[in-house]
Order: C-alpha cells, then sequence, then structure tokens
C-alpha cells in the first residue's frame, strides 16, 4: 500500500465508533458479516437494499482492502429534470460531435454546492437527515424559476446564476453543511464563488464559436424543475484513468482480472511499470481486487460514471417523479418515510405523474443472428472433430455458453454474431442517449433474443438492476422452425450459468413445453396476442417503457393487438417480416385519456448497414 494511503487509512480508523443497526443492517449481520464491512458495503451502494449491499459484500470477498476504515466521498450537486435536463444532454451529444469532447462531457449538467468531503460509514443516515432538513428550511423560498445567464471566455461556457436565486441557493448549501456537521460530524465547505452550469471546458479556441450557437439554442424552460443530488466516489481513485470493459475476458493467469462487459476500472498511470505492450494493471470496481488485464477489451470512461447516487431532494411539486419515488421507496426500506413536504393530495400527484410518464412498449428485434452470415452449415464450420468451438472469422462470437448436451444444441439456437453483440450495444447506447426510463425487459427463449437483451441492458447501466424475463409465449412462429420439433432452447439454468441475469420467479404466460411444433398461423397470433396481454396486465402500474425482445415476426403479432387490430393475412405477414432488419423496432405508447395505445415514434434512429463479404487473400494475391 502507498504511504500516501497508508496515512490515510490512519486518520480514519481511530474513528469508528459503535455503530447503530438498522432494517438494511441487520440482515447482514444476521449471516455473519462483521459491522464495520456491512457498513462498508451499504455505503459503497447507496443504502438502497440489503440485497445490493450482499451482492457488494460477496463480490468484494478477495478485495484487499475490505476491512480497511476508509470512507466514501460524498457530494452535493443542484440537477436540472425535465426538458432542460434533456436539451443540456442533446447539447453535449451534439457539442462532443462537432467540437470533440471536452472537460464538461466528464460529468452530467449539474451546479456544485459543496466541496466533496468524507462521512464515516456508520452516519451515512444522518447525512440523509441533514439534506432532508436542509431542504426542508428552504423549500418555501426556493425560487419557482432560477434565471441563467449564459457566459462565455476562451476556455470556458456555462450559465451563470445570479442575485437572489443564487443566494437563496448559496443559503441551501450552507444549511447543508451546517446540518452535516451537527447531525453526522462532517465537515462540508460549502460553494461560496459564483454559481454556474458548466457546457463547455477547456475546449479549443476555435470552437467556442459553434459551442456559442449550441448553447444559444437551449430553450430555458421556466417550468424546470430542481433536484439536490446526494453523490458518493471511491476516494483512492479521484485521480486514476476510468476503464470501462466492453468484452468479457477471462483470466489465462492467476494474477489477471476476470472482465464482464460494463465491468470498470481503475487505472493509476504511474503504476505500469510492471505491464507488457497492450496491456494495464488496474483494479476492478466490481471486486476491488488487483491485476492485469488487455487493454483492448476496455474503452475509456469517465470517473462520474462510477459515482453512487444516494439521494435526491426535490424542490418542485412538478419535479423527477422517478427520483422522488426512489428516494421514497429508500426511505420506507431504510423505516424512516417521511411524505413529500407537499399539501397536494395522491390523486392530484397520481394525475400529475401520469401526464410526465406514460406506459409504453418497446418491441425489438434480436442482432445479426450468425447463421444468417454463414449459413446453415455455421455449426460445421466452427466445430472441431471433438466437438468443440472455435472462431474461424471474426464475425463468430468468441466463445459459446456451456449447454447440457454440448455444441450440437446450438445448431436450430444459434448465437448473436460478434456484429450482432455490437448492433445490440449500439441501440443500448442510443437508448441510454434517449433518457427514456426502461422498467422492464421480456425476451424469447431463443439465445439471440436473451443475448440482446443482455447486451442492451448493460449500455444501459440495468443489467444488475433489471431481470431478464424469459417468455416462451413470444417466440418464433414455430412453422417456421426447422424440423418437426421445437428446438431445444437454453434452460434458465443454464442461462443463470452462462451469467444472464434471469428472473427465476417469473412465470411465463406460455411455458415451453406448450409451444406446438408447426402451429397454424392462427394458434401464432393469438399466443402472441395472450402473451403481449400477459405482459401488459404485469406492467400495469409502470409508468416507462416495457421492452420486448423477440423475432422480426413479433414487431407485427405482438403490436396488432395493443393498437386493436386484427391479424394480417399470413401471406401479407410473411412478406412483411422478410423486410424487418436485425434491431428493427416498433414503439406502442398508451393514451389514457382515449383508453387505446397509439403506434408512435422509436426513441432512437434506425440501424442501417451494409454486407461485407468474405476476403481470402490467397485468392487475391495468387489468383489469376
Amino acid at each position: 500500500m502507498a504511504a500516501g494511503e497508508t496515512e490515510l487509512y490512519a486518520k480514519v480508523s481511530n474513528k469508528l465508533k459503535s455503530r447503530s443497526t438498522s432494517l438494511l443492517l441487520e440482515p447482514l449481520l444476521a449471516l455473519g458479516f462483521p459491522a464495520h464491512t456491512a457498513l462498508k458495503a451499504l455505503a459503497a451502494t447507496g443504502r438502497k437494499t440489503a440485497e445490493e449491499a450482499l451482492d457488494w459484500l460477496h463480490c468484494h470477498c478477495n478485495d484487499p482492502s475490505l476491512d480497511d476504515p476508509i470512507p466514501q466521498e460524498y457530494g452535493l450537486f443542484l440537477c436540472p429534470t425535465g426538458p432542460l435536463l434533456e436539451k443540456l444532454q442533446e447539447f453535449w451529444r451534439e457539442s462532443r460531435r462537432q467540437c470533440a469532447k471536452n472537460r464538461a462531457h466528464e460529468i452530467f449538467p449539474h451546479v456544485t454546492l459543496c466541496d466533496f468531503f468524507t462521512c464515516e460509514d456508520h452516519k451515512v443516515e444522518c447525512l440523509y437527515e441533514a439534506l432532508k432538513r436542509a431542504g426542508d428550511r428552504i423549500l418555501g423560498s426556493f425560487p419557482s424559476v432560477i434565471p441563467l445567464v449564459l457566459h462565455s471566455s476562451i476556455s470556458y461556457l456555462g450559465f451563470f446564476i445570479h442575485d437572489s436565486s443564487a443566494d437563496i441557493i448559496r443559503e441551501f448549501a450552507m444549511s447543508f453543511a451546517t446540518e452535516a456537521s451537527v447531525l453526522a460530524d462532517c465537515t462540508v465547505k460549502p460553494c461560496t464563488k459564483q454559481l454556474h452550469l458548466t457546457l463547455a471546458h477547456k475546449f479549443y479556441p476555435h470552437h467556442q464559436r459553434t459551442l456559442e450557437q449550441l448553447a444559444r439554442a437551449i430553450p430555458l424552460s421556466p417550468g424546470c424543475q430542481w433536484t439536490a443530488t446526494l453523490y458518493s466516489r471511491d476516494m483512492r481513485f479521484v485521480h486514476y484513468q476510468t476503464l470501462k470493459a466492453i468484452f468479457q475476458y477471462k483470466p489465462q493467469n492467476t494474477d489477471e482480472l476476470n472482465l464482464s462487459p460494463g465491468d470498470y476500472l481503475f487505472v493509476d498511470p504511474t503504476q505500469q511499470k510492471e505491464a507488457s505492450e497492450g496491456w494495464v494493471i488496474g483494479i476492478s470496481r466490481w471486486t476491488g481486487c488487483r491485476g492485469f488485464l488487455p487493454e483492448n477489451y476496455t474503452e475509456r470512461a469517465n470517473e462520474s460514471d462510477t459515482w453512487v447516487k444516494h439521494r435526491t431532494y426535490t424542490f418542485s411539486l412538478a419535479m423527477d417523479l422517478n427520483s422522488r419515488r426512489d428516494g421514497e421507496a429508500s426511505s420506507r426500506r431504510n423505516g424512516e418515510f417521511h411524505p413529500p413536504q407537499t399539501s397536494r393530495s395522491l390523486s392530484s400527484m397520481q394525475a400529475l405523474q401520469a401526464t410526465i410518464l406514460r406506459r409504453s412498449v418497446l418491441v425489438v428485434r434480436h442482432g445479426e443472428r450468425v447463421d444468417q452470415i454463414f449459413g446453415k452449415s455455421w455449426l460445421q464450420q466452427c466445430s472441431t472433430p471433438d466437438g468443440k468451438y472455435y472462431r474461424p472469422d471474426l464475425n463468430f462470437p468468441c466463445s459459446l455458453p456451456r449447454r447440457r448436451n454440448g455444441i450440437k444444441d446450438f445448431e436450430n439456437d444459434p448465437p448473436l454474431s460478434s456484429c450482432g453483440i455490437f448492433q445490440s450495444r449500439l441501440v443500448g447506447e442510443a437508448l441510454l442517449d434517449s433518457g427514456i426510463r426502461i422498467t422492464s425487459i421480456f425476451v424469447s427463449p431463443a439465445l439471440r433474443c436473451v443475448q440482446t437483451a443482455k447486451h442492451i441492458l448493460e449500455e444501459l447501466k440495468l443489467e444488475k438492476k433489471i431481470k431478464i424475463r424469459v417468455e416462451p409465449g413470444i417466440f418464433e412462429w414455430t412453422k417456421w422452425e426447422v424440423g418437426k420439433n421445437i428446438p431445444t432452447l437454453m434452460t434458465l439454468e443454464e442461462l443463470k450459468e452462462a451469467n444472464f441475469n434471469v428472473d427465476a420467479n417469473y412465470r411465463p404466460a406460455f411455458p415451453l413445453s406448450s409451444l406446438i411444433p408447426a402451429e397454424s398461423y392462427d394458434e401464432y397470433v393469438q399466443r402472441c396476442s395472450a402473451s403481449v396481454e400477459r405482459i401488459t396486465s404485469i406492467c400495469s402500474q409502470d409508468l416507462g417503457v416495457t421492452v420486448v425482445v423477440s423475432h422480426g415476426s413479433a414487431l407485427d403479432s405482438c403490436t396488432r393487438p395493443l393498437l386493436g387490430l386484427p391479424p394480417r393475412e399470413s401471406g401479407d405477414f410473411a412478406q412483411l417480416v422478410r423486410k424487418i432488419p436485425s434491431l428493427g423496432m416498433c414503439f406502442c405508447e398508451e393514451n389514457t385519456k382515449e383508453g387505446k395505445w397509439e403506434l408512435v415514434d422509436p426513441p432512437v434512429k434506425t440501424l442501417t448497414h451494409g454486407s461485407n463479404s468474405a476476403f481470402n487473400w490467397r485468392n487475391w494475391i495468387l489468383g489469376s
């Protein structure tokens, strides 16, 4: 351990005092975890659920710093929500596209309210109370509209907050600092300088004019809602480089790290002397372990991507309902539920929520499948004589999951190609940028559909929060399947073993055993209709987007029942389905006023690309 870290640990180790149990802490103590590590896990996961903390503890079982009494660092930010946030995010994307990345892209839109500070793990609940008290104190005087004035210089572009609005926000920050000192024994330095929301920072001077034009196009809606949001970070890695794994890597040696797509790694540029070319030494955020990793399996990420959101305080009734609901749910779990500071009735709150969020269903076709490119004999092309898999072409996947009957089970249940994986990730990234709220995901049991869902969730950063529900009722029309029997599909146990986060408790509308080989068209559309009815019934209270990942046929058979339309003629249906590309999608939205569902524009743009034929250099060089 470096001398600086040793000194830091020493400073905080003598501060640990007796800890009071809570509804979150008690289950962890009952499992035999020491109080200090249980509290550390709760702080590291935002004190949301005991289950998340338990997962963190299991993943960090080999973390050499698990028993080190170093707390998290916390920061408080004032964040816009709603239409203004969407326009700011649009500015972020467009400014990066036109003028390259600058320092402002490293963090979400925000106004900094205080410097980062430390809080001991057993006092984090007191920090939440400090936030609530400070918010309650200022709620009555918080400005209904915060005027934003554009300011530009040769290396900075952003909105300044002036006059009485700035004074009130500073008063809130000062109040939070005082309450945090009294309740949580934290030393918080509130922001006393010019309050600002940065749009661009440390950019090339010749980009200033373009950035100003983009900034002036941002509509400053008077109806913006603002939330004070408390985040935490691991103070040890503030000055490290942050990497994100984009491919899976299984260690070949004991000193290498295991990588799964979406994992974050912290790399100290000054400690790379032992690393070979193309490799780096990093620390896994997911496990806390240190080791070598292939750098080309990762991409650069922002350190703020690894921050943990703890609690929010919303200053307006017309608010970010998701955040408030999340905060209320967390408070209930902690046994300290505080009603929202409002005199409006529950019914009016529900009416307000219904105007902001609607129930939607996004039906998506799976990504490119490997047999779509390499034909029916694809399995023979990648199998050794003893039945093992190898990769004969870069568009074959790096590996295949284990199946009970070996590689032959893939013949009629093929995986995604490498391009199919990329397509899925691209769509997941676009969905993340769109800002829509995904609440659940249902998939056909075909491996390519489950894989597509997994990669979309990983790009949405929801792979650990949302479980994949396997619904055989939305499987392909079995008349189109090869052979007289239903293909051998992976069981839930096999999917779990292959690291798919499937929901073992979900009871499908149609069990796998109920699928009929070579079913009629009427049987197929009735199956899909019943399945969609079941899915929307299960998600009837979820205001947000339910994702259905299935086959091209599902874009018709799973949306027409929602729209109240009869099935197409089977011939027209077949002609239509042939034209649906990989990751094609249809988006249905519920119109509660008229009591019907409507087909609307999908939240992301279409994905179009050309073919890339096989190439053999020998034929090119040596051919006549």
